[in-house]
């Protein structure tokens, strides 16, 4: 009689212990599948971001490369259908593409502005004149 108390009691600490350890081994999976969320899925939506940003912002006169390796001048933005058209070599080639086929844009910085202009020209003015100090 003794020995079925005590398997009883084995068996009710058994299934105590074999939550424990599955609510542990679930806390550990969900840890990480949050560590990769963070660290795959959000730079890569975020780079996603900044690309289409990047191709919504193609203007005429744009140097831009496209997927396939092409580099040309954007000549028209076509809005309604997402298409662009760039010209290409020597001899002016027009072609036309989509927008998700553009990888990047080659135009060198455009000038600053005004105001930046003059917030370096007085910079590099203080500058000058703490170098003289010293």
């Amino acid at each position: 009689m003794n020995y079925s108390i005590l398997s009883a009691a084995n068996a009710a600490a058994d299934t105590q212990t074999n939550g424990w350890q599955m609510a542990i081994s679930l806390g550990i999976w969900v840890v990480v599948l949050i560590a990769a969320y963070f660290l795959f899925l959000f730079p890569q939506r975020k780079k996603q971001k900044q690309e289409e940003e990047l191709r919504n912002n193609i203007e005429i006169g744009d140097d831009v490369t496209t997927i396939g390796g092409i580099v040309g001048r954007v000549i028209a933005v076509r809005d309604d259908d997402e298409t662009l058209i760039i010209e290409t070599g020597s001899d002016k080639t027009r072609m036309r593409f989509k927008k998700w086929a553009i990888s990047s844009v080659d135009t060198p910085n455009k000038q600053p502005k005004k105001d930046d202009k003059k917030k370096s020209e007085t910079d590099s003015k203080k500058d000058k004149t703490t170098k003289k100090e010293d």
